[in-house]
């Protein structure tokens, strides 16, 4: 045992400094939360003088005209991210699965894992140019076969879509990865016996690739539940505009503009810490799911 720990202390020592970033900026702001329950005056200090409110934030919270819209819009946003974010990378992972030629293959998996390096902030600029429905490249193609120009980002019905649609380009690659690495664990020896007995590559897929996939599908799907109520601050923040607020609202853009732009710290500290016990609860539900279903477990 002490030359367990001998041995080990250096890779302790190596984590120390992500725990205290953690320690920082992952549970010091918690200490933040009593702002919910009070009416506060920044000038005052975070333990000053502050009035305490009790659940009067909260109650303000459910009675604001725009907050079911903000939690409606924040659920259909992030469902169908969720959905559209487990399905294709299945696809397209059974896709590459069936590239014979190797170098194509790694390829084709650079191609679509390296939008999930770049950032919402250069990713936005480049799709407001795309979609411009003047000068974009998106629209100009519209117009070519008969289509009038579509304003993607600036109308409430197409807005939701475009974010889940430029979502998934951006993150599909990365999922396609680790359903791929799955894929490989499969037994080979498998698809033999099965071209013995006359399968073609459909039937392969269906009965022997599928199945084989179908744990790690019911581990990424479980998991997912946990982001339910976070539908994308970063890429919302950058695309959005007062046009499509109606449609494209979200908790964290909704609690960013009346905490740190309209200075109500209580209200938004009291939406905010809702999403959080949601997104806390969710989280546990997911991961308990995860071990009765899939045996997955942290520790």
């Amino acid at each position: 045992m002490h030359f367990r720990k001998r041995n080990t202390w250096p890779l302790h020592l190596m984590i120390l400094p992500g725990f205290i970033l953690v320690l920082i900026y992952s549970y010091g702001p918690l200490a933040g939360m009593v702002i919910a329950f009070q009416k506060f005056v920044p000038a005052r200090g975070l333990f000053g003088h502050q009035q305490w409110v009790g659940w009067a934030n909260f109650d303000y919270a459910l009675q604001f005209p725009g907050t079911l819209r903000v939690v409606w819009n924040t659920l259909y946003i992030a469902s169908m991210k969720i959905v559209a974010g487990l399905l294709v990378p299945v696809v397209v992972a059974l896709m590459l699965n069936e590239v014979i030629h190797a170098k194509l293959k790694r390829t084709l998996q650079t191609i679509v894992y390296l939008p999930h390096f770049l950032s919402w902030v250069l990713l936005s600029g480049i799709l407001i140019d795309i979609l411009s429905p003047g000068y974009g490249l998106v629209n100009a193609i519209l117009r070519q076969i008969g289509v009038d120009p579509i304003y993607f980002l600036g109308d409430n019905r197409w807005f939701p879509y475009t974010l889940v649609v430029s979502d998934v380009w951006k993150e599909f690659g990365f999922g396609t990865i680790v359903y791929l690495a799955s894929i490989t664990s499969i037994n080979p020896q498998l698809y033999e016996a099965a071209v013995v007995d006359g399968a073609n590559r459909w039937r392969q897929t269906v009965h022997i690739t599928l199945p084989g996939m179908r744990m790690i599908i019911v581990l990424m799907t479980v998991l997912s539940l946990g982001n339910v109520l976070n539908a994308g601050f970063e890429q919302v923040f950058n695309l959005y505009s007062p046009q499509v607020y109606e449609s494209g609202d979200i908790i964290d853009t909704f609690v960013y503009r009346v905490g740190l732009l309209d200075n109500q710290f209580g209200f938004a500290t009291a939406i905010g810490l809702f999403k959080s016990v949601v997104s806390f609860t969710m989280i546990s539900i997911a991961y308990y799911l995860a071990y009765r279903i899939a045996n997955y477990r942290i520790f």
